[in-house]
């Protein structure tokens, strides 16, 4: 079934997760019989993203296969605050790969369910944008040549924020990190490095790839669902504001999400067979400024000895993303 947008409206309540709606239209997350796959006791930072679109991902996923489904987790944040040893939150068949096998390691999983005629039980890999866009980039290519059955889940926080906030292959231009810091004439990550992965991704024509936020529950849901729809590989990448990374409020994490999406610099889309097949269209166009100044990674952008021409540069991207995936009605 398609995505059916819900509008929500101030009833002068405490009424939460959209409960008010039919059983059948509520969000996994409103659902009492929710899985709760990331469970209470783990360890993330205070407004972590990544720690919300876990729960929300996986908790989808449970819910399309009837529980029946083996994550795969990459080395990372996901995994060093949510298993302590001899701790765990995780309440579903879990296990832990190293940093950059992630990929491969889900592969092999598919493997011996199919080699035991489990054709019921699913596979879902997941690590962050070190483990996925750089580290393990060869594994995830591999798998996708290969239409393992496996969805692999990229929580993208821009970073390697678990061992010191250092540059990525997703760490977007101007952004500051310990390796790439706010000095010289052009401060912060230069541009025109890094991946598009959910393009590679498409490139490689595997069943199914998709964009999403933790700004856009349902949409997430959604998302994992559909994909759960298909057989053979399929890749989903989910942006994840990271409050100790990005520097921001940690209350600010589903604000910054969202205008990372309405400023037009992260396209949400689907896509079939490297084909798209569907936008989530801008609702209120921002500029870029109103997503950055929200973020002290990009403080050395403004004030008195600021940037104003690499801000200019980053409009730029956001409106050839807007052009190039009709982000905006009549552009």
């Amino acid at each position: 079934m398609p995505l059916q947008p819900i509008k929500f409206y101030q009833t002068g309540s405490f009424v939460v997760g959209n409960r008010l709606l039919d059983p059948d239209e509520r969000a996994v997350q409103a659902r009492i019989d929710r899985t709760n796959s990331l469970n209470c006791g783990h360890r993330a930072c205070q407004g972590c993203g990544e720690a919300l679109g876990a729960r929300y991902a996986l908790d989808a996923a449970m819910r399309a296969t009837g529980n029946q489904m083996v994550a795969v987790n990459a080395t990372g944040c996901l995994e060093v605050f949510s298993t302590p040893y001899p701790e765990t939150s995780w309440r579903i068949p879990w296990l832990h790969s190293l940093f950059g096998n992630a990929p491969a390691v889900a592969t092999g999983v598919a493997a011996g369910l199919k080699a035991k005629g489990r054709s019921d039980v699913r596979v879902v890999g997941q690590g962050g944008d070190g483990g996925t866009v750089d580290i393990g980039f060869g594994c995830l290519s591999g798998m996708f040549e290969r239409n393992d059955d496996v969805l692999f889940i990229c929580y993208d926080n821009e970073a390697y924020m678990n061992t010191g906030v250092q540059r990525s292959g997703a760490t977007p231009p101007a952004a500051r990190t310990t390796t790439t810091p706010a000095i010289g004439p052009e401060p912060g990550n230069v541009f025109g490095q890094g991946k598009n992965v959910p393009a590679i991704a498409m490139a490689h024509e595997i069943p199914y790839v998709a964009t999403a936020t933790v700004a856009d529950l349902r949409d997430l849901e959604y998302k994992v669902t559909r994909a759960m729809d298909f057989r053979g590989a399929r890749y989903l990448h989910v942006l994840v504001p990271c409050p100790l990374g990005w520097g921001s409020a940690s209350g600010d994490t589903i604000r910054i999400a969202r205008l990372a999406k309405e400023s037009g610099l992260f396209p949400v889309f689907e896509a079939e067979g490297g084909e798209v097949t569907d936008v989530s269209k801008i609702r209120r166009r921002v500029p870029v400024e109103d997503y950055l100044r929200l973020q002290t990674r990009y403080a050395h952008l403004f004030g008195e000895h600021g940037h104003p021409g690499t801000v200019a540069r980053i409009q730029a991207v956001a409106d050839r993303n807007i052009r190039r995936f009709g982000l905006v009605e009549g552009e």
